[in-house]
């Protein structure tokens, strides 16, 4: 790791703990004691409000931020990647929302690592999803943000056609398959939904608060601990 880098991470670690040792520090960067206390004290030399003291611990200024201008190739390969899958995998608001935080991301780069990001060589390329789907997953976020009821037209495995009304919890993505995970009050159950067997779907104006047993929570405790994709 560069020293640049490191100094960066430095800062990063300490801003996301109450207090952190020296020696946490050398064992996550895998560097010598003596290296970190080196580089806090520069750091510290160069301005970042970085308080505390050998043996005891280093906490950052509260409301103190850093741009962030450093990042390894990995992390760019990462962000970029990350960027161009919701870019081709989702509605075009998260589209759009991905290439403009990758834009804003790029503008803040060194000029040397700007041309990583035209460089990396990891696609996302989509020729599934139909316009419908898209449309069904741009409502469906809304419908999770403002926690409406949904009423939906579904298609089982079985081609058995029924109307469902469900609290949408969460949306989950395999490949090219998006998957809407819900309470079903018809089933008195959480159930997994595929946008692409959706006939109709309609955001209902009645809101959902939290109960017991049928929150986001219940259900991924559910899945840890069962199938529940039947």
């Amino acid at each position: 790791m560069r020293r640049a880098d490191r100094l960066f991470q430095i800062i990063q670690i300490i801003r996301s703990n109450k207090l952190t040792t020296a020696k946490q520090l050398a064992e996550q960067l895998e560097v010598s004691m003596r290296t970190v206390y080196r580089d806090i004290n520069d750091l510290i030399v160069s301005g970042v409000p970085i308080y505390g003291e050998a043996g005891v611990g280093y906490t950052l200024k509260k409301g103190y931020d850093l741009p962030p201008l450093m990042f390894s190739e990995d992390e760019i390969a990462a962000i970029t990647l990350g960027a161009r899958i919701v870019g081709s995998w989702t509605d075009d608001s998260l589209s759009l929302s991905a290439k403009a935080a990758l834009q804003k991301i790029e503008q803040v780069l060194p000029g040397h690592l700007k041309a990583q990001i035209d460089m990396t060589p990891l696609f996302a390329v989509n020729f599934d999803t139909t316009e419908k789907i898209f449309a069904y997953l741009k409502q469906l976020r809304q419908a999770i943000a403002k926690r409406n009821k949904v009423e939906l037209t579904y298609v089982d495995k079985t081609n058995t056609v029924t109307t469902r009304l469900v609290r949408p919890l969460s949306l989950t993505v395999f490949g090219s398959l998006w998957t809407l995970n819900a309470w079903c009050e018809r089933r008195s159950d959480f159930r997994n939904f595929r946008l692409d067997r959706i006939c109709e779907l309609s955001v209902g104006t009645e809101c959902f608060s939290d109960e017991k047993g049928k929150t986001i929570d219940d259900f991924l405790d559910k899945v840890r601990n069962e199938a529940p994709f039947l």
